[in-house]
């Protein structure tokens, strides 16, 4: 888990998020798919 951001560094989603995936309904869990390629992106700035 990244500190500041919260979000999980393999993954990109937070604990909430992770932690609720399964009983998301899948319009929820596409919504949060669609977040995560500019999510994956601000955690490699933050490596690089």
């Amino acid at each position: 888990m990244d500190i500041q951001t919260g979000l999980c560094l393999g993954c990109a989603r937070t604990l909430d998020e992770i932690a609720a995936w399964s009983s998301m309904e899948n319009d929820q869990r596409r919504a949060i798919m669609a977040l995560l390629p500019a999510r994956h992106e601000r955690l490699e700035k933050k490596e690089g």
